[in-house]
């Protein structure tokens, strides 16, 4: 979090806890409108459609929530799902006796190829089609558009995870209508943590079942997902005040710098670990993250994983993901205005020598 945003919320969380009931009571919801509206033209969303909510995962359980699921529905995702996101996936197909049908696709696919993987998995039954806009897992951008269009043209609903669009690319919701739309704007939008924006479509917006009912709940969308007395307001409050970054050094500026490095850390960590240039994925445009395939033999289940990436963390000192993919580990970086060469020519140096001693 940057320190502009940091100092807002500090502000705020002082005013809060200097008299919460006066913060509460007087005009948070006119601020919460208005801070609402600000990270959705940024967005390219209509704000009438929008909600704050904690996180893509918050948005995902709601969607999931407003679903009329019977025995024998399908819910189609992808194999770059998010692992949360799976696993809610899953809870609901156990709860209602729905399936999980996973379309596999290719890194690198095309937007055609895409488009026919996941329309492949479609049936009469399906009643969700869930699509990462960016995968956390491979980094991938997929075709949200094109998936929206082909989606609706055969009868169902798509819900677009899109923990990482805002901030990364420029305005993802503009001339795009899935039904459900969530994107964290904590990751790379400057927002305090536990920031993210909820879009619904017209259709669906006055369907939703909030996942808690709280005094607000007669007042409609979005202030029925919204009001929880006891949430700590500071964080979306302040997310407009990161926003102004895009302004001081421009946005256009930022997602090439990070879009650029990204791809420079991938060159030279591929170089390092002996990867072919050619076996290296291209994300797509605009995505400033990367992923670099790890040693064949270093195959660990998400629990080593996670142990080999907070080591990097504490002996290499650098922040990195390490996700498994279709029985095979990647190690992903990411690139940020606050980056530079030089941080991954260090790791380039030194992770080798610490994969070999593994």
């Amino acid at each position: 979090m940057p320190t502009i945003a940091r100092d807002a919320r500090r502000q705020l969380l002082d005013e809060h806890d200097a008299n919460p009931m006066r913060m509460i009571t007087g005009d948070l919801w006119e601020r919460t409108n208005a801070a609402r509206d600000e990270c959705a033209a940024f967005l390219g969303a209509e704000p009438s459609l929008c909600a704050f909510v904690n996180n893509a995962t918050y948005g995902t359980a709601l969607a999931l929530n407003s679903l009329d699921l019977a025995e024998g529905d399908e819910i189609v995702i992808t194999d770059h799902s998010y692992n949360a996101t799976t696993l809610a996936v899953g809870d609901a197909g156990r709860r209602f006796g729905a399936k999980v049908v996973v379309a596999p696709v290719d890194l690198g696919a095309s937007a055609a190829d895409t488009v026919a993987a996941v329309l492949g998995r479609f049936s009469e039954r399906t009643k969700l089609v869930i699509v990462d806009e960016v995968s956390s897992a491979t980094a991938q951008r997929h075709p949200i558009a094109a998936l929206t269009e082909a989606v609706h043209d055969v009868g169902a609903p798509i819900l677009v995870d899109a923990a990482h669009s805002p901030g990364m690319l420029r305005a993802p919701l503009s001339g795009v209508d899935p039904d459900f739309w969530v994107g964290n704007m904590h990751k790379w939008a400057f927002a305090p943590g536990g920031t993210a924006l909820f879009r619904v479509s017209q259709a669906w917006r006055d369907r939703l079942n909030p996942l808690v009912v709280s005094h607000f709940h007669h007042n409609g969308y979005p202030a029925n997902i919204e009001q929880q007395g006891t949430r700590d307001p500071s964080t979306w409050l302040a997310a407009p005040v990161g926003l102004t970054l895009f302004e001081r050094f421009g946005e256009t500026e930022i997602q090439r710098h990070n879009a650029e490095l990204a791809a420079y850390g991938q060159k030279v960590l591929g170089a390092a670990l002996g990867v072919e240039a050619g076996e290296l994925p291209d994300p797509g445009q605009g995505v400033s993250m990367r992923i670099i395939p790890l040693p064949d033999r270093l195959i660990p289940d998400h629990q080593a994983a996670m142990l080999i990436r907070r080591r990097i963390a504490d002996e290499l000192a650098t922040e990195v993901a390490i996700n498994l993919w279709r029985d095979r580990a990647w190690l992903r970086v990411s690139a940020q205005i606050y980056n530079s060469p030089d941080e991954y020519d260090r790791l380039a140096d030194r992770l080798p020598a610490f994969l070999a001693a593994l």
